[in-house]
């Protein structure tokens, strides 16, 4: 395997790779603006060739800071609300940029964690990283007395770079808003990067992700799950090490051809351990990449990766069940006040904004995506295989979203994220699934009394 190189770490020269972005999107938005007037048959393939060429330029600066910025990277690329489609897809490129720490770097960690070096901690210890990420790399062990264990090395360096990069960052975003259409106010942009800066010191404390571990073992208790639990006296901020969990990660998983039961129940697995998740636990795991989950061989399945997790509000989560059953409930031409005021209880919009304008203006803006999010609870049984893709906005309806909308809750983007990663598995997987779990089936039945 190839070895991370040396990472950019003198401000000045990190201060100018965001700098020349922004240069860079600038001259990308002027030429945008003084090409000809597009045929009506071209807009949209011409704003998504705009959204497409700000988001190399984005990713490009970003995976030259590498760290925690390449990290951003991927978080970013998720944020539906803020970034648009094209820009999105250029970010998530850093899922695949991690490479590996070398020998001599990870025994160093050891040493500074442990003032041990891993083979005198573990009675086995594989130096060979099996798997990388941005923020640290993941090695097979075996602790005294045999028990198998998994241990994960963050990179050095990576926590205390969070704050500087985060700024750079910042105005990297703030840059391209002011020289391109593409981003919201910069508020939202500013309390996003807040957000993220945020998960990313938890991220980087090992001893907090382990405590997760632990509180989703107690708590999280659904009969095909299985959570694995942390060795606290082998775990630092830096090494965390957990019970190995035996399973095959989802492209290997199909790869062996499951049949469509297996698929439907390993599907359904994922469907109640995110709505459990947010309706009855009110603690999301928000990272649901496909490397964070394991398909055992007795159909169980496993979660491995807390670093990324959430408290959810009951206020929040029965605002979130209102919305999704206004929208089952509604009719065409309907009443679309309770909808307004569900928007209004989220922080989304002002109370202030027009009944003229949500009707005119919001609610065409955000139909693509409210059908998207309600598509699946429409039936007894969804077939994930027919699932549509996440509907790509037209820029005036961005730029409405953008006028419009005066918030996101803290709570958002983690949901957002977490159900369509969710989505985004289940339609690989290919599940049929029983949507209609007690939350939302009893809050629909109540919206159909309004």
């Amino acid at each position: 395997m190839a070895t991370d190189p040396k990472l950019r770490t003198g401000r000045m020269a990190r201060g100018a790779i965001t700098g020349l972005a922004v240069a860079q999107a600038g001259v990308a938005h002027l030429g945008h603006l003084v090409r000809r007037k597009p045929a009506p048959g071209e807009v949209d393939a011409r704003q998504a060739e705009h959204e497409a060429e700000l988001g190399r330029i984005l990713f490009g600066a970003l995976n030259q800071l590498k760290g925690t910025a390449l990290k951003a990277s991927q978080l970013l690329s998720m944020e539906a609300s803020l970034l648009p489609e094209g820009v999105r897809r250029e970010l998530a490129r850093g899922f695949h940029q991690a490479t590996p720490l070398n020998r001599a770097l990870v025994h160093k960690v050891f040493r500074q964690e442990f003032s041990r070096d891993a083979d005198d901690l573990f009675q086995r210890f594989d130096p060979q990283a099996f798997a990388a990420a941005s923020l640290g790399q993941v090695h097979h062990a075996e602790l005294h007395g045999g028990e198998r264990v998994v241990v994960k090395v963050q990179y050095p360096g990576i926590a205390a770079s969070i704050g500087s990069d985060m700024g750079l960052i910042r105005h990297l975003l703030q840059g391209l808003r002011l020289t391109s259409d593409l981003l919201p106010g910069h508020d939202i942009v500013d309390r996003i990067m807040t957000d993220i800066e945020h998960r990313l010191a938890e991220e980087v404390d090992y001893t907090h992700e382990a405590g997760q571990l632990q509180w989703f073992g107690e708590h999280a208790r659904l009969a095909d799950v299985v959570v694995p639990q942390p060795v606290l006296s082998h775990t630092t901020r830096r090494v965390l090490t957990m019970q190995a969990v035996d399973g095959l990660h989802l492209d290997a998983w199909l790869a062996t051809q499951p049949g469509q039961a297996a698929r439907n129940r390993a599907g359904q697995c994922l469907f109640d351990w995110f709505m459990h998740s947010v309706f009855g636990w009110h603690r999301l795991n928000a990272d649901p990449h496909p490397g964070n989950f394991l398909f055992m061989p007795d159909g169980q399945l496993g979660v491995i990766d807390f670093g990324c997790t959430k408290p959810l509000s009951s206020a929040f989560t029965d605002r979130i069940a209102r919305v999704w059953c206004i929208g089952l409930s509604e009719v065409a031409g309907g009443d679309s006040t309770p909808l307004r005021q569900a928007y209004v209880d989220l922080g989304l919009i002002s109370p202030s904004l027009s009944d003229a304008d949500f009707e005119q203006q919001l609610m065409p803006a955000l139909a693509a995506i409210r059908t998207w999010q309600i598509e699946p609870f429409r039936q007894a049984r969804f077939d994930f295989a027919n699932r549509s893709a996440f509907p790509v906005l037209t820029a005036a309806h961005r730029q409405v979203l953008t006028r419009s909308l005066i918030a996101v809750p803290p709570e958002l983007p983690y949901f957002d994220r977490a159900f369509l990663g969710i989505s985004q598995l289940l339609k690989t997987l290919g599940a049929e699934v029983a949507p209609l779990t007690p939350w939302i089936h009893s809050s629909f039945k109540e919206s159909r009394h309004v």
